[in-house]
């Protein structure tokens, strides 16, 4: 027997200790507790290194004219990720929030290991060398991997593993944001994780100790720090609510360009392909619009700071716009409708990042540009505040594009300061959140797990057969019957069974029909029919056929519909597979049920 070594048996030592004096619910805390630190000190560190290789990288680029160097680092940045994910990761790492989603669903919540590191230095090198993402969703995955492992090693149950995974990601969005609140709610309504009083404690715990944490290393401040004056007036709502239906077309815009552009993306097989293609594509666009590099907060602060038109001119600053004035509103009109193939770009050509910060630049973008073109043409003969609208529009694109209404109010609060302006933020969220609902059920990170019928939802009765999967309940037979077997070969074969149904099957293993106990009952025992009698005089066709592709919602729907109790199920061939019983996906079910409504 191998010999443990230290770390192994102090380990062992801890888990025996934190089981026996503790309760359930106090190991929870002090793990959340625990992840909350961690993850704080994980978005410190992933915010130092972006900053950190930016400076180097950009410090002294002119400011008067294009720069050169915009078309090679950004190449360089998702050529070093690349290299880093396929040789030393060995492993995907993008889409963050859609892999925790994954992770809940499919895979009880467990998340590997090197995702605790990983997504924080490819996502560091890809936007330090300008790759146009944000951090945040790397940071979450990070947090929801660091949960999940802890949990693993203290040996949760799958309840409490889910718990954790959530208090990760809430950690992370209120240590990198500084916005406790707004982490507490980004769990709630991003990972669908239902809201109990065994649940509030551990996550609030990890939001205020990742919050508090940050606060006390990187200061006290607000992420973005603006002043903004706005008083509230009721001749401003009809404002509000357009820009909020701007925000909703404009988050339709990016999310299925998004879509349509990764599908374009995904039919180049090669990665090599990829990252020539995307690479090419990106350091073109940030030549062209250098605001388009790394995360983009600078241009999100220089439209919230701005008082005059000199301070916002600067946003054209090294790019060959600037000097040309005029073009102020053609040049941010131009990000708008970029952003969304730069972001593509950095993560298809083998980049890794999130859409958080390409979320808050369009909507800050999109209500600056709203909000002047409002005061150009004088509607209603009401004057609009330009850095306000521009701060009210990122709250409308966060909401939109993740389908968060809530996320995104109280997370533009507490990133900016602006509590005094939560009905607007409110009416822009709802007005933004509901127009986009119109046209798209999910948000953009759900919809690629809906279309495979692998999301989680609110909806306990979904949630439950999203969790169960169809190799879990089917009855898988080593034996079958051919239609050429005697009614004596079929007796033989049941006497040696405890089945009550068997399978009817050519010579390449299809499914022909299926052959009831019950219906052969009444001849089992006349021996005289045993030579006389074969299996497809005695065979008949299921109700209903079902394939390895279905989900278990469409499953227990062909269950109802045909009133069968047992349903033969083949793959994609027409290969028999196995059988589906009622009672099974019953009994599963209500386990299931039970384990989910156990506090």
């Amino acid at each position: 027997m191998r010999k443990r070594t230290l770390p192994e048996r102090l380990l062992t030592r801890l888990l025996i200790w934190g089981r026996r004096s503790m309760k359930e619910q106090q190991l929870m805390l002090l793990l959340a507790f625990v992840v909350g630190i961690l993850t704080a000190l994980a978005g410190l560190f992933l915010k130092w290194l972006i900053v950190w290789i930016e400076f180097v990288l950009t410090n002294r680029f002119s400011v008067s004219s294009s720069n050169l160097l915009y078309l090679l680092y950004p190449v360089v940045g998702i050529f070093l990720t690349l290299l880093f994910i396929r040789y030393i990761v060995r492993d995907d790492i993008g889409h963050g929030v859609t892999k925790i989603l994954f992770a809940i669903a499919r895979k009880q919540s467990v998340i590997k290991p090197h995702n605790c590191w990983t997504s924080m230095v490819a996502s560091g090198i890809t936007i330090g060398f300008g790759g146009s993402v944000g951090a945040e969703a790397p940071i979450v995955l990070t947090g929801s991997a660091i949960g999940s492992n802890l949990g693993r090693i203290f040996r949760l149950n799958a309840n409490q593993l889910m718990l954790l995974v959530g208090c990760g990601a809430a950690g992370a969005v209120a240590g990198i944001f500084k916005a406790p609140i707004a982490g507490l709610v980004f769990v709630l309504e991003v990972l669908m994780i239902d809201l109990s009083m065994s649940s509030l404690l551990p996550l609030l715990v990890s939001c205020v100790t990742a919050a508090a944490l940050t606060f006390a290393i990187s200061g006290w401040g607000a992420v973005f720090e603006c002043n903004i004056g706005y008083v509230f007036s009721s001749s401003r709502i009809p404002a509000d609510v357009m820009l909020g239906l701007v925000c909703g077309l404009v988050s339709l815009y990016f999310t299925r360009m998004m879509n349509r552009l990764e599908e374009l993306f995904r039919r180049m097989t090669h990665p090599y392909a990829r990252f020539l293609v995307g690479g090419a594509m990106l350091s073109v666009l940030i030549y062209l619009f250098p605001s388009l590099y790394g995360e983009g907060y600078e241009l999100i602060e220089l439209l919230l700071n701005g008082r005059e038109e000199a301070d916002w001119l600067t946003a054209m600053n090294h790019s060959l716009f600037y000097g040309h004035d005029r073009l102020l509103l053609l040049y941010l009109s131009l990000l708008v409708a970029f952003k969304v193939f730069a972001s593509t770009a950095t993560n298809a050509g083998g980049g890794c990042g999130g859409i958080f910060a390409p979320t808050l630049f369009l909507g800050c973008i999109a209500g600056f540009v709203f909000s002047r073109l409002w005061n150009m043409n004088g509607v209603f003969g009401i004057s609009l505040p330009e850095n306000s609208f521009a701060l009210l529009g990122m709250c409308g694109l966060m909401s939109g594009v993740m389908h968060a209404p809530l996320t995104g109010i109280f997370l533009i609060a507490e990133l900016t300061g602006g509590y005094h302006m939560f009905l607007p933020l409110m009416i822009v969220s709802v007005t933004a959140y509901l127009t986009i609902k119109f046209f798209e059920p999910h948000s953009i990170y759900a919809m690629r797990l809906a279309r495979r019928g692998e999301l989680l939802t609110h909806n306990k009765d979904r949630a439950i057969l999203t969790l169960m999967s169809m190799d879990s309940v089917i009855d898988r037979y080593s034996k079958f019957l051919t239609p050429e077997m005697t009614l004596g070969e079929v007796v033989k074969q049941i006497s040696v069974s405890k089945h009550n149904v068997f399978p009817v099957l050519n010579a390449e293993r299809r499914l022909l029909a299926v052959l009831y106990i019950d219906d052969i009952r009444h001849i089992m025992f006349r021996t005289e029919l045993y030579h006389r009698m074969q299996v497809q005089q005695l065979m008949v066709m299921p109700a209903a056929r079902l394939s390895t592709q279905d989900d278990m919602e469409d499953v227990v729907k062909v269950f109802g519909q045909t009133g069968a109790w047992t349903l033969p199920v083949v793959d994609s061939e027409g290969h028999f597979v196995g059988f589906i019983r009622k009672s099974r996906v019953f009994t599963m079910y209500r386990q299931m049920l039970a384990d989910i409504s156990n506090e």
